[in-house]
């Protein structure tokens, strides 16, 4: 029997996507192997490969001007990476809103200055700090931000405007979530283990023009410059094949549920499922409040933590697993991404409310 996973990441995938996959495990179409065996420098593999760019870049709505990446690494890679390849004048601006964004802020002062102009960790991350454009270097390489913090529940509502400055955004937690206009984004990047398909898949997103020409004599690796997996189609090494055929397969069924307008839409409900409860619960509350609220990732606690315990072993009992909260948050997290069904949350709901009335 199959739970309902709300874990953080690597998370749950749409079932149909699953049994896709499984019905072409052994053979994919007439090429006589799986997906897993075959070369990526087959035709077959191309076609796969080169059909997922344009499911993504027809599902948000690239610009011809943004270049596609399939890397690894993770979005940790990314912490080094960009500053590697943007830090020109050898400054950038950061919004530190969690863990992740902490960790590409620290990272970037090996390359360069970063300067934090708003931090939301005197309230353990739980609210996206206001944001004073004085504070902002108008002479900065990028302006980064992590535009939705996994761990503690909370998104962007609106995006800082930075001018001239590229605007540079971690989505690993919220990309395909909703439509967003990448052409407000110097560079896009995402771990894809959350919404797009399984862990070792990384997506780049980077406008054409931030694709930095290195000499070669540089000091930064071949394997780090976008350039060279740009020039080579993301296929400088062996990709991560089967993971892109799987965000491939996912591409298709986002399509195929109407796009990302309809999953905004379908995530929009589901949280709300899930933070009225919340609202009105005496036991549990909420971490995050008002328009800082994800749709993806919600944090809650009872504020007693014998009881989050009691409930985390019981809800794994009852089938909702992956449901303990951070270390740093404590509590419980429901991660509620695009394939976990409208079904889960409610069912999650349902049994919060008979615990919360066998343990009041």
């Amino acid at each position: 029997m199959r739970v309902y996973n709300f874990s953080a990441g690597p998370a749950m995938l749409p079932e149909e996507v699953l049994k896709k996959a499984a019905a072409e495990m052994l053979e994919y179409g007439s090429s006589g192997q799986s997906v897993m065996e075959m070369s990526h420098r087959s035709k077959e593999y191309q076609a796969i490969i080169d059909a997922c760019e344009a499911s993504l870049r027809e599902v948000m709505n690239i610009p011809d001007n943004y270049k596609v990446l399939f890397l690894q690494g993770g979005a940790s890679m990314q912490f080094a990476m960009i500053p590697m390849n943007l830090m020109v004048k050898g400054k950038a601006d950061f919004v530190v809103t969690g863990q992740w964004a902490t960790k590409a802020y620290k990272e970037a002062q090996r390359f360069g200055t970063a300067n934090a102009v708003a931090s939301s960790k005197d309230k353990t991350f739980s609210y996206i700090p206001e944001l004073d454009e004085s504070k902002f270097d108008k002479d900065a390489d990028y302006f980064h931000i992590c535009l939705n913090n996994t761990i503690y529940g909370t998104k962007f509502s609106k995006l800082p405007e930075t001018g001239n400055v590229p605007l540079i955004a971690d989505m690993s937690s919220c990309i395909l979530s909703e439509p967003i206009d990448v052409s407000k984004f110097g560079l896009i990047y995402a771990g894809a283990q959350k919404n797009m398909g399984p862990a070792g898949l990384t997506v780049v997103i980077i406008r054409e023009d931030l694709v930095r020409e290195f000499p070669e004599d540089s000091k930064v690796p071949t394997m780090l410059q976008y350039k060279t997996h740009v020039d080579n189609g993301s296929m400088f090494n062996t990709p991560p094949t089967y993971a892109i055929y799987i965000l491939g397969l996912v591409l298709e069924w986002i399509k195929g549920k109407g796009g990302l307008a309809a999953m905004k839409e379908l995530n929009e409900k589901k949280a709300k499922v899930i933070y009225d409860f919340l609202d009105a619960s005496k036991m549990f509350s909420a971490t995050v409040q008002g328009e800082d609220r994800s749709l993806m990732n919600i944090p809650f606690v009872t504020g007693n933590d014998e009881l989050d315990a009691k409930f985390v072993a019981e809800a794994k009992k009852n089938g909702f697993v992956n449901i303990k909260g951070h270390r740093s948050v404590g509590g419980m997290r429901a991660s509620i991404y695009n394939a976990m069904p409208i079904e889960g949350c409610e069912a999650l709901v349902s049994f919060m409310k008979k615990f919360e009335e066998e343990n009041s």
